[in-house]
């Protein structure tokens, strides 16, 4: 037997090998980078109106704090790489208008609800979802603003936790121990988040079991991100930002949206591999026809083509066995 069959064979037996293989297998053959480059593009859409909906909200209401609307402001921004300090630095005197309110809720709005549907699209691509058991396109849009509105709410939450923290760590001095169990209430937060949003964004019904798994390690991922990868990324992207001036700040920030949206769709393939069983696959699948196929490669294969099915009355047949030579 050769060094790839030995590998091989390994794989298939050894759960700690073979379940990330399998995750890395399925994620890119459902084009997982994609799709998460497409949550991405509408996520970075729906930035700036965001951050302008923000701030306009903060001149309208807290007109006559400044002080405080400064602290909010900063604290808000900090945990964006790179771009956050140029913001942070642009952003003084910013003052509240019914037209900059009224085209940030508009930007916003088609940003945030064409990521919805990016990420409906790809969570019922990974499940396997069939087109003809998938809302449509005038339900889906309904289906999508109930989702923002309440996983909008949920972000909105976990944001004030983590900038509550953080702004009275500034007026006030918060021992470790208070600190931590801020950022564990965040985390706690978060992972509900998650979980509720990996069971809302496809159309196949999932309990909470089903899910738990990949919303824990979005929380953990979406925690690294906001301690680690922020100052990471500031450090990588500083020089892009000093070499290209306001292209590298977009270049910042579709990286840490994408970061993000590829985290999200990962731990959708982690929860989906999970609970179907979707494992051991053969080593050699993505790259040869010349390959013994395991029973999870022949069900996932099959997943895929009855993915496509248009019409409930339509029946999808697939053989994988070999013809004759």
């Amino acid at each position: 037997m050769t060094a790839v069959g030995r590998l091989d064979r390994y794989q298939r037996k050894h759960t700690w090998l073979g379940f990330p293989l399998a995750v890395i297998y399925k994620f890119f053959d459902d084009r997982g980078p994609y799709l998460a480059a497409l949550v991405t593009y509408y996520g970075f859409v729906s930035l700036f109106p965001l951050l302008l909906l923000f701030l306009s909200a903060l001149g309208f209401f807290l007109q006559s704090h400044p002080d405080l609307q400064h602290r909010l402001v900063q604290s808000a921004l900090k945990d964006l790489p790179v771009i956050g300090s140029e913001l942070r630095n642009n952003v003084g005197g910013f003052r509240g208008s019914g037209t900059r309110l009224a085209f940030s809720v508009l930007g916003t709005l088609y940003g945030a609800l064409g990521a919805m549907q990016a990420a409906q699209a790809g969570f019922n691509r990974i499940y396997g979802v069939p087109r003809n058991e998938q809302p449509n396109p005038l339900l889906s849009r309904l289906r999508s603003l109930g989702l923002l509105l309440l996983l909008g709410s949920a972000v909105v939450l976990s944001t004030a936790v983590a900038t509550l923290v953080s702004t009275a760590g500034t007026v006030i001095r918060l021992g470790p121990g208070v600190r931590i169990v801020g950022y564990l209430l965040s985390f706690g937060i978060n992972a509900g988040l998650f979980t509720t949003a990996m069971q809302l964004l496809t159309a196949r019904k999932l309990r909470t079991r089903h899910v738990i798994v990949g919303g824990l390690i979005a929380a953990a991922a979406w925690l690294a991100l906001q301690t680690v990868g922020a100052s990471y990324l500031a450090r990588r992207l500083s020089h892009a930002s000093a070499l290209y001036g306001a292209f590298g700040l977009v270049l910042a920030a579709l990286a840490w949206i994408y970061l993000q949206a590829f985290v999200l769709m990962l731990a959708a393939e982690i929860n989906m591999v999970a609970d179907h069983r979707l494992w051991p696959r053969a080593l050699l699948t993505p790259f040869t026809d010349d390959v013994d196929l395991t029973e999870a490669d022949r069900r996932v294969y099959a997943m895929y083509v009855a993915a496509q099915r248009f019409k409930g009355f339509e029946t999808v047949a697939v053989d994988l066995s070999r013809p004759p030579s």
